[in-house]
């Protein structure tokens, strides 16, 4: 099972509004810029994300987008589906003809594993995305340069030998 690329991109895109909800509205110009995703493609996901009333539009100078909710009211599953995209583990995408006509042997494994996944992302909501994001960046922050190198180093060296 993969999430694609429109999901995941709909969530990060999503989780910067939630950092830079101080402002007035965040352009996609700048999502683009600090995310690294095409303006066209976030022009494509917001339209959706509009219709699914997760962000607000204001337009002409100083316009952009917001949130239209407050970020521990939006869950990374509801920005998923917004997003037309299931997170299905199965090889017949739950129609159960995966194996010619009928369920295969580990349909139901497949399907309760989406089931379980479906269930996780439907109780994260975006604010905790950022709370976990944000305390790992201070972690970071905090290390002192030596350890930081240290650090770095040795999981080089793991990532090396694997």
């Amino acid at each position: 099972m993969r999430l694609t690329t429109k999901g995941r991109y709909a969530v990060t895109a999503m989780l910067d509004l939630a950092i830079h909800r101080d402002q007035k509205s965040v352009t996609l110009a700048d999502i683009s810029q600090r995310q690294g995703i095409s303006l066209s493609y976030l022009e494509q996901l917001f339209s959706k994300l509009r219709k699914h009333n997760l962000v607000d539009s204001a337009r002409g100078p100083g316009g952009g987008y917001r949130l239209s909710r407050s970020a521990d009211e939006i869950t990374v599953a509801q920005v998923i589906s917004a997003v037309d995209e299931s997170v299905d583990a199965t090889k017949c995408q739950g129609m159960k003809n995966c194996h010619d006509a009928h369920a295969c042997l580990t349909h139901e494994l497949w399907e309760d594993l989406s089931d379980q996944i479906r269930e996780f992302l439907s109780n994260i909501s975006l604010a905790q995305v950022v709370e976990k994001r944000m305390k790992e960046f201070t972690r970071e922050a905090n290390l002192r340069p030596v350890e930081y190198a240290t650090q770095h180093r040795m999981e080089s060296h793991v990532a090396h030998h694997r």
